[in-house]
C-alpha cells in the first residue's frame, strides 16, 4: 500500500478544505460586492455553512479533525519519521499548521463561524427557480 502517497493526498485535501473554507467567505463577500449572483447560490453557501460548523462543532468537542488524523495515521504506516518530509508536505503543512494552545483554534474557528453567519444575514443565499439561474 503506497501510504505516503496516500497521506500526501489527504493533505492535499485538507488544504482543499481549508481553502474552501477561508476563501468561502472571501468570495462571498467580494462577490455581493462586485454583483455576482452566483456566490449567493443556495448549494454554494449551504454547503461553505456545513463546512465551518463541522471545524467549529469539532473544535467544541475538544476533537481533531478526522482528515489531520487519517494523515497522521497514513504516515506511521508508511514508515516516515516525524522529521522526514517531502516537498508537498512540507509546504502544505506550513501553511495549514500553526503551533498555538488549543484553545485558541477553537477561538478562531467561532469567530469565523460567526463571519459565515453574518455574511449569511448580510447576503443571504438564494434559491434559483431554475438552474440558469445560478450562471
Amino acid at each position: 500500500m503506497p501510504y505516503q502517497l496516500l497521506a500526501d493526498a489527504v493533505l492535499l485535501l485538507h488544504f482543499g478544505v481549508v481553502l474552501f473554507v477561508v476563501g468561502g467567505l472571501v468570495v462571498v463577500l467580494a462577490g455581493n460586492w462586485l454583483r455576482w449572483r452566483w456566490v449567493n447560490a443556495w448549494w454554494f453557501r449551504l454547503a461553505h455553512l456545513a463546512a465551518i460548523a463541522v471545524v467549529v462543532v469539532q473544535a467544541w468537542l475538544g476533537q481533531l479533525c478526522p482528515l489531520t488524523t487519517l494523515e497522521s495515521w497514513l504516515r506511521v504506516h508508511a514508515g516516515a519519521a516525524a522529521y522526514e518530509k517531502n516537498f508537498i508536505e512540507y509546504w502544505l503543512q506550513r501553511l495549514i499548521f500553526y503551533e498555538a494552545p488549543f484553545w485558541v483554534f477553537t477561538l478562531a474557528y467561532t469567530a469565523f463561524a460567526l463571519l459565515v453567519v453574518l455574511a449569511w444575514w448580510r447576503y443571504p443565499p438564494q434559491r434559483s427557480k431554475s438552474t440558469s439561474d445560478d450562471a
